[in-house]
């Protein structure tokens, strides 16, 4: 019968209305403030992580552009191509190999 009078007494709340209940609403507030932390934290991770993918999105993206550019750059510097922008300037390549010149 004692536990059925302790059930009634907690649905009806009596344990935030009788006397020497105001430890019971610190507890209470206790709780409710770690349950904001708690809720707050698990936001600020949520946030970090959408930060995360987006960073790593990015770098994925210039990774791609860089591959892109040094790709361009080896095209570029190939003899055969600098020859044919050289020509279109009225530069050509020598026919004759190079020579050593010594000064004495």
């Amino acid at each position: 019968m004692k536990s059925k009078n302790n059930l009634s007494d907690i649905l009806k709340v009596k344990f935030l209305v009788s006397e020497g209940s105001l430890g019971n609403w610190g507890f209470i507030l206790y709780l409710t403030f770690l349950a904001i932390v708690m809720i707050a934290s698990s936001h600020n991770a949520d946030r970090k992580i959408y930060q995360i993918a987006e960073i790593n999105l990015e770098v994925k993206e210039l990774r791609s552009e860089f591959v892109d550019t040094r790709k361009r750059l080896m095209q570029e510097k190939m003899e055969s191509s600098v020859a044919k922008k050289m020509l279109a300037r009225g530069v050509r390549t020598s026919n004759e190999p190079p020579t050593k010149i010594s000064v004495k």
